[in-house]
């Protein structure tokens, strides 16, 4: 079964634990991801020693085919955010 931690449960977290109330808790976690997408938004990296890197990736134009149908199509070029995580976090997951 896969559990999915949201936005809320980490305020939560971090209000118990930072003796915050969960409005300001929130604003804070709200605020970190909003700096993560204007990073992202301009292109440039964001590095969280010790969590790891969000990155933008730009992939070209390309063609490839509808599943359904066979027929080709082309595929517009899109930039794509990507998490590199730290050694510590993949250690974490993997020992």
């Amino acid at each position: 079964m896969q559990i999915m931690t949201t936005t809320t449960e980490i305020a939560d977290k971090i209000a118990a634990e930072q003796s915050l109330s969960k409005a300001q808790a929130k604003a804070i976690v709200e605020s970190v991801f909003n700096e993560i997408s204007g990073a992202a938004r301009s292109g440039s990296e964001t590095s969280i020693p010790g969590f790891g890197k969000f990155k933008v990736k730009d992939t070209p134009a390309r063609e490839g085919r509808n599943p359904s149908t066979g027929a080709t199509i082309k595929i517009a070029a899109s930039r794509k955010l990507t998490f590199a995580p730290a050694k510590a976090v993949k250690d974490a997951l993997n020992g």
